[in-house]
């Protein structure tokens, strides 16, 4: 089955996987922009769902990267014409992954007060961040569910399915929004940021649901379990173990930022909160066309043509160049009115304003580092990921996180320093491509 590298094609499966990538993000801007324009205590409770997103965002990463390990086998499978191998091992995985996040809920709930501390959550804003989380952690089990389904629709090159999945839960989450935190007047009492989370809990419930509905009636890809692991089942937690060290340091990343941010008091985190979540959104638009990398070079390593992998990486590199452009662009044209988007207090929209233009002039770094990310899990090779990112994270974001710390820089320092990590994570990356295949492409 041959893959012919085609703007058309890329089209194809990226264009589907952006608007399903782009599905948590809306969530969580969902929730930030509703929440944002209550009228009792929006400032603490736009902070309280910034913490939180950012620590669900954390859980999600580190156990989501089912998603990529699945996709990686099954389309390497596909391209080796020899799927029926792998057919058992889709559901060994999602049943793996859903019991890590059943764990996760009985080991986090008793404790979500410290957990938040650790953010320098205090008073209001800590009470409002357990109360959050305390419903929305529900969730996440339907969470790492879909995106281990979503693996494996990405794995049989079939990105449509997910996107008709993130469409309903995205649309469903923002009506419950609106009528769970501003309340039906004469039937139902504001729930401000209970609704919000109830909200997001009903819409992964759907979205789940929906999932296992879609695997079974469109594919031939069973959900029932069986104990005689597959072959692959090591090699998938080989790579879920390494996916998980990256995103732990891809994570305490994100961690130093909030804590910095809120730090810095009530009004940084709230413009903090604004800016990370539109900086989210641009991140999963760019992904959907990594998304395509995964999905096609997986297929491409697996019948070995290096050749078609070499080309299909210069037209993604040119396209994610393009996107981040387009999006920094439309950034600059919105500056204002997305700002008022989330919030109306004077002192939050100075502070996000002072550095929303970092984030914008960052998106065509990002869609290189974004594109490479892809790639590279399309080929299975989880473990370069791991070291680049450590790198990234320990030898770079760091080190200058602090220093622009010390000399004053606040919430404008912490999206400096996320620039130069996006940087660090892109360059290697692009080297030891080139350095691999380039020679293997010349002598096929």
């Amino acid at each position: 089955m041959k893959t012919t590298i085609s703007l058309k094609n890329i089209n194809k499966l990226a264009i589907p996987a952006l608007i399903s990538g782009v599905s948590e993000p809306i969530l969580s801007i969902t929730d930030t922009a509703i929440v944002g324009n209550i009228d009792i205590n929006p400032v603490e409770s736009l902070a309280a769902i910034g913490i939180v997103g950012t620590f669900l965002s954390m859980l999600i990463w580190v156990l989501g990267q089912s998603r990529s390990a699945i996709s990686t086998i099954i389309s390497q499978y596909l391209g080796a014409d020899n799927l029926e191998a792998v057919k058992n091992l889709p559901a060994q995985a999602i049943f793996i992954i859903t019991s890590l996040g059943l764990f996760i809920i009985v080991g986090t709930y008793p404790i979500a007060n410290h957990i938040f501390k650790l953010y320098n959550a205090s008073d209001l804003i800590l009470d409002y961040s357990v109360l959050y989380y305390k419903i929305r952690v529900f969730g996440f089990p339907l969470t790492l569910f879909t995106i281990a389904v979503f693996g494996t629709f990405r794995g049989l090159q079939n990105t449509y399915h997910p996107m008709i999945i993130a469409i309903i839960g995205a649309v469903s989450n923002i009506i419950l929004d609106y009528v769970l935190v501003y309340g039906i007047s004469g039937y139902l009492e504001p729930m401000n940021i209970e609704g919000a989370a109830y909200a997001s809990v009903f819409a992964q419930f759907l979205m789940a649901l929906l999932s296992a509905y879609y695997l079974l009636s469109k594919t031939s890809i069973p959900l029932k379990l069986s104990f005689q692991f597959n072959d692959e089942i090591w090699r998938f937690l080989t790579m879920i173990f390494n996916l998980f060290i990256r995103t732990l340091a891809l994570n305490i990343t994100l961690y130093f930022a909030t804590r910095f941010a809120t730090g810095y008091g009530k009004t940084y985190i709230a413009a903090y909160t604004i800016a990370i979540n539109l900086w989210f959104l641009g991140a999963f638009i760019i992904d959907g066309y990594a998304g395509a990398g995964n999905i096609m070079s997986g297929k491409l390593y697996g019948s070995k043509n290096y050749k078609d992998l070499i080309e299909l990486n210069q037209k993604l590199i040119k396209i994610g160049v393009i996107v981040g452009v387009l999006l920094a662009i439309v950034g600059f044209a919105l500056y204002k009115p997305l700002g008022f988007l989330f919030t109306k207090d004077p002192q939050v929209l100075e502070t996000f304003y002072s550095v929303f233009w970092i984030v914008l002039i960052m998106q065509p770094i990002c869609a290189v580092a974004f594109i490479f990310d892809g790639v590279f899990k399309g080929l299975g090779k989880m473990s370069t990921l791991r070291n680049v990112l450590l790198l990234a994270t320990f030898l770079v974001f760091i080190p200058i996180l602090y220093l622009l710390d010390y000399y004053g820089f606040k919430l404008n320092g912490i999206f400096f320093a996320l620039t130069f990590w996006m940087v660090a994570r892109a360059i290697p990356l692009l080297i030891n491509f080139r350095k691999e295949f380039l020679p293997l492409a010349q002598k096929s």
